[in-house]
């Protein structure tokens, strides 16, 4: 009996060392002696590892509409312009340019020779269908010289939930590497709404954020035609350059960047500086693109410190290609094409493969924001807010703080009931509700999840289930102890008993609790994953932590106890 006493005890001690551990441990870095005799250093690592939810700690609430119907016309428009190229490339003849009616998602071909109309009907068929579910998207009708083309419903629906699935993953993407603790990404509203709900706890500039969720990310290399020094005033001035070939070439904006650098340290701030725009002829085909990268990142300029660059590299794909073109035009300019404006146009000194930089006097933020918008990729679709909220830190601290109250005063009542009704047996569930707390507040350190209102709630509700447990139990060994059996077998029945009830009953709950979490959304499942952990952990204390003290206290000093205070 004392060696199994001892063993449970020493599991206890070690569990309740790692709760607190998981509460305090400085995650992410070497621990020191001070994060464990300093007060001050010890909250402080409880803050952190402890995530608070948007209502408790307060933040950026936003509801976003994927203009999903966007991404079909796209493709419709896409698909427009392969059919031109395919016939083309096939030496069939076009009566004028394909007519698009994309409102009702249709594409009209005309084809200038008759005889050949089936041969282009096959052949755009089986290129428009290529990338369709099951290769029947499109369905096909000829009538004369025309061949008209119709886009299924069932695959303008794919497309639509495509790009929406797709616009919440970059959403989620950029929002992550803003290091935001725990932002909820999810689905909001009806499903053919396609809409997105995202909350940002901690995050007090919805501006910026709506501005780097919104932001393009056309990633573009071309040749330069001519080089740097042809650098045109006006768009008509570089479109009447000699050469010019509007088929292959085009003219772009070319910005100056004259944007104010990150202030010294104590010095008054500079005023913003106008961007001077002329314009530059770039080929029309791109040697690599957007899709081609790997990452990018925004690193102080080697030449002035006080302004930023973008360092990119590429896929092995787009690199090969990059190294290839690179290394047969080596003295001559590639510009840096960012939505439709080039950045900057370097000249190629030697062959490049992987990696490059987007120089322009950017300051620390926008350098930033752009490699971050970089490496998410660009978004399917517009995005449109239709709901913006911003919840106040003082009203999460509100909530901290009347949520704390509620909770110490139920738990001090409760205790003293316990004291009051049951005596000495009070402090065997005093305990054991102390422990409960301890280990649900160490999963949610551990875990990373993130405590919310309901999520308090959810926490106040556990103190009353834990002390339910305790009183099932309780009421059990003082039945036995009436029916006349001595001290350690009223225990021992006593608990046997109450086992299979409290078994039960934490079941049946932590069953409902599982369904909240699947089709709840975030604070309610921030409710469920409270009650969850909170009954396996009070399963735990209930029946073995406070079941040992029991045992200790009925065997103390080495004889059964003959008598119980409860």
């Amino acid at each position: 009996m004392k060696k199994n006493l001892r063993l449970r005890t020493i599991f206890i001690l070690i569990t309740t060392v790692l709760g607190i551990l998981a509460i305090i441990w400085p995650f992410g870095r070497k621990p020191t002696l001070e994060d464990f005799t300093s007060l001050a250093q010890v909250r402080a690592n409880a803050s952190k590892n402890i995530h608070l939810g948007l209502d408790l700690k307060g933040g950026i609430h936003l509801v976003m509409q994927v203009q999903a119907e966007e991404a079909v016309q796209t493709i419709i428009n896409g698909d427009a312009e392969v059919a031109k190229v395919k016939l083309t490339e096939k030496g069939i003849p076009l009566a004028g340019d394909p007519e698009v009616d994309a409102t009702n998602h249709v594409i009209r071909v005309r084809v200038g020779d008759t005889a050949r109309i089936a041969e282009a009907e096959t052949e755009l068929t089986k290129e428009f269908n290529g990338s369709t579910i099951g290769g029947q998207g499109w369905s096909s009708s000829i009538s004369g010289d025309t061949i008209t083309y119709s886009l299924s419903n069932d695959e303008a629906r794919r497309i639509r939930e495509s790009a929406h699935q797709q616009a919440m993953n970059i959403v989620h993407n950029r929002v992550d590497q803003l290091g935001v603790a725990e932002p909820i990404v999810t689905g909001h509203g009806a499903k053919d709404a396609y809409q997105i709900l995202l909350q940002l706890p901690g995050q007090d500039d919805p501006e910026r954020v709506k501005k780097l969720l919104q932001a393009e990310s056309r990633l573009e290399l071309r040749p330069v035609v001519g080089s740097t020094q042809s650098v045109y005033p006006t768009r008509e001035a570089a479109t009447q350059s000699p050469g010019f070939n509007p088929a292959e070439q085009e003219v772009l904006p070319y910005v100056e960047r004259n944007e104010t650098p990150d202030p010294v340290a104590g010095a008054p701030a500079e005023p913003e500086l106008p961007q001077i725009e002329r314009f530059m002829v770039v080929e029309k085909k791109a040697i690599v693109a957007g899709q081609d990268l790997r990452d990018a990142r925004a690193l102080p300029d080697q030449f002035n410190s006080r302004n930023y660059q973008i360092s990119f590299s590429l896929k092995p794909g787009g690199a090969e290609r990059f190294g290839t073109w690179t290394g047969a035009n080596i003295g001559k300019d590639l510009a840096i094409v960012l939505n439709g404006q080039v950045q900057s146009a370097p000249r190629i000194q030697g062959q490049i493969s992987d990696n490059g930089q987007i120089t322009g006097n950017f300051s620390k933020n926008s350098a930033e924001d752009l490699a971050l918008t970089l490496r998410s990729g660009a978004l399917p679709a517009r995005i449109v807010y239709q709901e913006e909220r911003t919840v106040g830190p003082s009203l999460g601290a509100d909530s901290i703080r009347q949520g704390l109250i509620s909770s110490v005063v139920g738990l001090s009542v409760v205790c003293l009931f316990l004291l009051y009704y049951y005596r000495a047996s009070g402090v065997n569930a005093i305990v054991a509700l102390i422990l409960n707390l301890l280990f649900l507040v160490a999963f949610i350190a551990w875990s990373g999840a993130v405590l919310t209102l309901p999520g308090i709630a959810g926490v106040i509700l556990l103190i009353g289930m834990a002390v339910d447990s305790n009183v099932l139990i309780f009421e059990r060994i003082r039945e036995e102890l009436r029916n006349g059996k001595v001290v350690r077998s009223a225990v021992d029945t006593g608990f046997a008993k109450a086992f299979t009830t409290i078994m039960d009953t934490h079941v049946t709950t932590i069953v409902s609790a599982v369904f909240l979490f699947v089709f709840g959304t975030g604070p309610i499942k921030g409710f469920a994953v409270t009650l969850i952990v909170g009954l396996l952990a009070n399963l735990f204390t209930a029946v073995f932590v406070s079941r040992t003290m029991f045992i200790g206290t009925v065997n103390r000093g080495g004889r059964p106890a003959e008598t119980l205070s409860i």
